[in-house]
């Protein structure tokens, strides 16, 4: 993996002009003059068990 991941379009405005703002995964817009910070956090999803909505031992099936 590389340190440094490109986003494809800014998440305020869409627009496609990005240019590499500071460090640490920094974004600069030019289109919308926003600023973003990326980071990647892992990968997968949160099962029911691990919900912090939910109770511990308590399922979403058993919430409805």
């Amino acid at each position: 993996m590389t340190e440094r991941a490109v986003p494809f379009y800014c998440p305020y405005c869409g627009d496609e002009d990005l240019e590499p703002y500071e460090s640490d995964g920094g974004w600069h817009c030019r289109a919308c003059t926003r600023a973003f910070r990326l980071r990647y956090v892992g990968t997968g999803a949160l099962s029911a068990a691990t919900d912090p909505g939910l109770p511990s031992g308590e399922h979403k099936e058993a919430r409805r």
